[in-house]
């Protein structure tokens, strides 16, 4: 370990001193470059990630004076790879700072990668608007190269957040958009009663039972198979209980569900909030009686 460090210091040092140096214009960069490229390697072998990131981004600096993009937005990916293990903020920088230049050259496939990564650094760390600022990004870019399933992922992840973030009306829109999209695709197809019940979810937490019957009258017409899932019954039953406001009816829905297909995490935090709201209203009711 201390071998490699020891070896990664003195190329670093090579590598500024050519540099610091005279030489012909270009030729101290790529040489420059060479030695920066071994000291992040010595770095990365010893585990110095924070040497190795460091190092990486001023390999990206002599790419950009050689006008060399690609290499640059590698190292700078390649820095934040480096910084993932140590410094998420550092992480995020050094990736923007290589879309930036995969976008300058037309890498749009490579710019919405490293913006999905950026949106799960962003997750990882529970900031969840810049998560759904970064997913939109990566969608949009996708979209723009019609990879149409990691565009789908992006905007689930949107949704998923902006419903965590109570912005109800923007995860309905997408859910509805990817719902009405997945008709079209066999392999997509089965996916539709699961996007239409997180819609459904979502209009419930709006807590408005006349678009929540609107709603399933809408995604009846969307998919004439929807009406026969358990899917559909389970957003029928919680429609009828948040009208009827009787919590026992909602819970005894939720459990059948989830008796045969177990909800996950997401749903039952919105359930419980449909359901917090329905026990607020009762007892509302109980103190004006």
């Amino acid at each position: 370990m201390g071998d490699q460090i020891a070896k990664g210091e003195e190329y670093e040092r090579k590598a500024e001193k050519k540099l610091a140096g005279w030489g012909f214009l270009g030729h101290k960069h790529e040489d420059a470059a060479d030695l920066f490229e071994k000291a992040a390697n010595s770095f990365k072998l010893a585990k110095s990630w924070d040497q190795a990131g460091a190092v990486y981004v001023k390999l990206a600096n002599c790419h950009v004076k050689l006008d060399s993009k690609h290499e640059a937005a590698n190292a700078y990916a390649d820095a934040a790879h480096c910084y993932k293990k140590t410094n998420i903020r550092e992480s995020i920088s050094c990736l923007e700072q290589a879309v930036n230049l995969f976008l300058e050259i037309g890498r749009l496939n490579m710019s919405a990668r490293y913006y999905k990564e950026i949106a799960e650094l962003c997750e990882q760390e529970q900031n969840l608007e810049q998560a759904i600022l970064y997913y939109d990004r990566a969608a949009d870019l996708f979209q723009s190269e019609e990879v149409t399933t990691s565009a789908n992922q992006c905007k689930q992840k949107i949704a998923q957040f902006s419903a965590q973030l109570e912005q109800y009306h923007r995860a309905i829109e997408i859910y509805e958009e990817i719902a009405r999209q997945s008709l079209n695709n066999n392999l997509l197809k089965y996916g539709v009663k699961g996007h239409l019940l997180n819609a459904g979810i979502c209009q419930l937490c709006k807590g408005d039972v006349v678009a929540i019957t609107n709603a399933l009258e809408r995604y009846q017409e969307l998919d004439p198979t929807f009406s026969g899932t358990r899917e559909f019954r389970l957003l029928t039953d919680l429609a009828a209980a948040v009208d009827e406001e009787d919590i026992a009816k909602f819970t005894d829905a939720v459990k059948e569900f989830d008796s045969m297909t177990q909800l996950d995490a997401w749903k039952t935090t919105l359930l419980l909030r449909v359901k917090e709201a329905l026990k607020a209203k009762e007892l509302e009711e109980d103190d004006l009686t």
